[in-house]
């Protein structure tokens, strides 16, 4: 059970590192080029506490100072489908490789742009109903949870905890076509066998427990507001 926790956490923001590959090899993008293109997503991600209502109501992720490999990973996601969103299918099923790269090239220089870089160690200590949980996790994402191994790893620091517990729950889905993901790593820890069903290996309660330490870290995460969108008129 300890185990698969922590491998569950360790894995929580990346959603398809069966991808992880094909996003190490992705063209490089250009941070300018990407500003003019990152229009089709300013209307969600660019407003601070934005929240989403459909399929679910929870705030849109922070992408801004995410890593470039996490962001073309999931863009390529949810263009295969194995992760369901229908706005996010129709937006990356719009977009070529060389878009995704521009794109995720963006968003990593906009939040190293703004706001101050998180701290090098952990601001606040592990609780001691998660250290066990947890602490295996900062061997992939850093000491302070914002600084992972290799930028295809997820920053998770200072992410909605909303969202983060949204995104674990995704993978006990099954059957709707609008909601869960479909990566067999993920699925294999937050799913069990029993009595050939498949049950949800931990609680909603546990979820949200480690969605709630996580999103109160300081990170790199950021929504950075377009300014022409507090334009008075």
């Amino acid at each position: 059970m300890k185990k698969a926790l922590l491998t569950l956490i360790a894995l929580a923001g990346a959603g398809t590192f069966s991808t992880l590959s094909q996003a190490q090899d992705a063209k490089t993008g250009d941070a300018a080029r990407g500003k003019g293109k990152a229009q089709m997503c300013i209307g969600c991600h660019s407003i601070v506490g934005y929240q989403a209502s459909f399929p679910e109501v929870y705030k849109v992720p922070k992408i801004a100072g995410q890593g470039a490999k996490y962001i073309v990973t999931s863009l390529q996601a949810y263009q295969k489908g194995e992760r369901r969103h229908p706005s996010m299918r129709a937006i990356a099923g719009s977009l070529t490789d060389e878009d995704m790269a521009d794109l995720a090239a963006f968003y990593e220089q906009q939040g190293k742009a703004e706001g101050t870089a998180a701290p090098e160690q952990l601001a606040t200590p592990l609780p001691d109903a998660l250290k066990d949980r947890l602490l295996a996790c900062t061997a992939c994402h850093g000491p302070n949870f914002s600084k992972p191994i290799d930028t295809a790893y997820p920053r998770l620091a200072g992410q909605h905890a909303d969202y983060l517990y949204a995104t674990l729950r995704a993978y006990t889905i099954d059957g709707n076509p609008h909601v869960g993901r479909a990566n067999a790593v993920m699925r294999s820890q937050v799913l069990q066998e029993s009595e050939g069903k498949k049950k949800p290996t931990f609680s909603n309660t546990e979820l949200k427990q480690v969605a709630a330490y996580l999103s109160k870290l300081p990170g790199d995460l950021k929504t950075v507001p377009e300014p022409r969108l507090h334009k008075q008129h």
